[in-house]
């Protein structure tokens, strides 16, 4: 394979189970080169070698700390850490002229304004969830939403492993957003995030939420459309990691290339 059709990838959040995930999974990818793996600094795997890291040979490649020597090494620099993180690599691909693959969720308004001003200056890929299963789900549950209509009360729950900071996950508010686009409304008009005492009966538009935490859960979502004398549920379990890594990587391959714009893995799957 020419150098020309092989991507060098940057792993950001080196030492966290997505970033060890994604190690893996791109030693598996001849189409793909791992050129730096980037964690906090103060973690005790900085400066060890990260094929030894997944237990796999020496790769020659130091788990440092710096993420704009990362971003010049590059062809796409892939983020699974926390927002903070996620605006240093902002800074640090834009300065490269790097793309940028974002898995990190949990962003505030202002954090996603950077992001969109990024994109207006490198190509940039950001999903809530990478995996191609949940991905053909939210089309699922677009067109469920526009099929049915207003006559079906929505409700999305969701698990995950008790060590998640951000509730609901992102994966969720984005099955949320797919059904109200389904209905031609915005999600933030429509969603009711928490339920207790007495809340009075349901109102009817509106897209509730449920969220448990526990275990080592990956990630199970299910949305459920539910009329009178029926129920339609579309539902995505995650067993591991590896689907997400897959798909973000994927989405790094095809990312390569790309003009400067704000994609998602619909663009990636070809559903735009």
């Amino acid at each position: 394979m020419s150098s020309e059709a092989v991507t060098r990838v940057a792993i950001l959040g080196a030492s966290g189970r997505m970033g060890r995930t994604l190690i893996e999974s791109v030693l598996e990818m001849p189409s793909l080169k791992l050129v730096a793996a980037v964690t906090q600094a103060g973690e005790a795997v900085v400066g060890s070698d990260a094929g030894q890291l997944v237990g796999k040979p020496s790769l020659g490649i130091a788990i440092g700390t710096d993420v704009a020597v990362a971003a010049k090494l590059a062809d796409v620099v892939i983020d699974f850490t926390r927002p903070e993180g996620t605006e240093a690599a902002l800074a640090a691909c834009v300065a490269a002229g790097t793309a940028l693959v974002i898995g990190t969720t949990g962003f505030s308004a202002a954090q996603k304004a950077a992001i969109a001003k990024a994109a207006q200056t490198i190509p940039l890929c950001q999903a809530a969830n990478f995996s191609i299963g949940v991905n053909v789900s939210l089309k699922l549950i677009a067109d469920a939403a526009r099929t049915l209509g207003a006559g079906y009360d929505i409700e999305i729950v969701e698990a995950h492993h008790r060590h998640k900071v951000d509730a609901p996950s992102g994966t969720a508010l984005r099955m949320g957003e797919a059904a109200a686009e389904g209905l031609g409304v915005k999600l933030e008009d429509h969603a009711v995030y928490a339920r207790e005492g007495v809340t009075g009966a349901r109102v009817s538009g509106t897209i509730g939420f449920a969220t448990t935490r526990g275990g080592d859960v990956v990630g199970d979502h299910t949305v459920m459309f539910l009329g009178d004398g029926e129920r339609v549920e579309i539902s995505h379990k995650a067993s591991s990691r590896g689907n997400f890594a897959r798909g973000a990587l994927r989405a790094a391959a095809w990312l390569k290339g790309h003009p400067a714009g704000l994609y998602d893995m619909q663009d990636v799957l070809g559903f735009k």
